[in-house]
């Protein structure tokens, strides 16, 4: 996909004169509004949670309980959600310093890092229970995949009681990392000299994105890339062609049960990245159904996709949500042509974004 994307925003100029231009649209005015409607707001949200989800681990700690324990749980699940709709955005502050890796390892397809967590939580490591000495450690045992193991992986119940102290403590050390890693993320992007303004100004001078179209197919590859992971990596990892080739335990978040709630968080990040950008008012008019298209599309694979609940493995021998998951997959290929084919076919031939590449 990529590779057509870039041929496509390299069709000659020339071109440009087979098609109307649309209105006047700035690549700098549709990459602020991205940043400023959606990527912001999601990484605020993010750390927000994540604080909650810290402070519901500290409880828990000093006074476990079942029902603490499932209040942290619920703010692990919520602060799922909202790394979900924020994790689209892979690229500039969450790559610095293996923050994403850190934030979260996976797919761990060797279980290297689930054999990590389990050898700290038996050995006790004290090092593992310090925020500051955690950071040091491997990345697969500072983020959610660790944490989601503390909580709702073997010996979890545990927590409800007073036996096993290590583990809250080692826990509250990895919800404190999350929430450091989405503090640093969102300050990163509220810098007035960050990465957001490199994104948002691009010119001759810039060391990043030299003209608008470098900016906007930056945006535009969000799209392509994300929908792409949703559907190969995240949703076929575990769904397989055949019932017999299914393998749930490679589902993400499948011991929380949260596999279709990022599932859906994934897609609503793309939804209202897409609408805060409002990269469709740039396409010219008689193409202009491309974007409504594609919102009412992203909105029924939330809704498909919030509506498989329950254990992902239960979930694969019930043919109505095995039908569901079947038709999420199909929801998100018919939405990769629509973008990664025919919307920047449009943009391509209307010079490669030449109405986007000014500041």
């Amino acid at each position: 996909m990529l590779n057509r994307l870039a041929a496509i925003l390299a069709l000659p100029l020339i071109l440009a004169s087979a098609l109307p231009a649309p209105a006047a649209v700035k690549a700098s005015d549709v990459i602020q509004r991205a940043i400023d409607g959606f990527v912001r707001p999601a990484y605020a949200s993010l750390d927000d949670h994540a604080a909650g989800l810290t402070k519901a681990m500290h409880m828990l700690c000093g006074a476990p309980s079942p029902q603490n324990l499932e209040a942290a749980r619920a703010d692990f699940s919520a602060t799922v959600e909202a790394w979900s709709v924020a994790e689209i955005i892979g690229f500039g502050p969450i790559k610095e310093n293996n923050r994403l890796e850190r934030m979260l390892y996976w797919p761990d397809r060797k279980s290297i890092g689930l054999r990590q967590v389990q050898g700290t939580l038996a050995s006790k490591d004290p090092a593992a229970a310090d925020p500051a000495q955690l950071a040091g450690k491997s990345v697969a045992m500072q983020g959610l995949g660790a944490l989601e193991f503390v909580l709702f992986g073997d010996g979890a119940e545990s927590l409800a009681g007073k036996d096993d102290p290590y583990r809250c403590a080692y826990g509250t050390a990895v919800a404190g990392n999350i929430e450091a890693f989405a503090g640093e993320v969102r300050d990163a992007w509220n810098k007035p000299d960050g990465f957001a303004s490199l994104w948002a100004n691009p010119g001759p001078n810039n060391p990043l994105y030299r003209d608008g179209t470098e900016a906007v197919t930056e945006l535009v590859g969000v799209f392509i890339n994300e929908l792409e992971m949703v559907r190969d990596v995240r949703l076929k990892g575990f769904l397989g062609s055949k019932p017999d080739a299914d393998k749930p335990k490679q589902a993400i978040y499948w011991r929380s049960q949260n596999t279709t709630n990022s599932l859906a968080g994934n897609l609503q990040g793309i939804d209202t990245l897409f609408q805060a950008s409002k990269l469709g008012d740039a396409l010219p008019a008689e193409a202009r159904w491309m974007a409504e298209s594609i919102h009412i599309q992203l909105t029924n694979g939330i809704v498909t996709a919030k509506s498989v609940t329950g254990p992902v493995d239960k979930a694969l021998t019930d043919q109505a949500l095995r039908d569901k998951l079947e038709h999420f997959a199909l929801i998100t290929s018919s939405l990769s042509t629509l973008i990664g084919t025919r919307m920047t076919a449009e943009f391509g031939l209307t010079a490669g974004f030449s109405s986007l590449d000014g500041d």
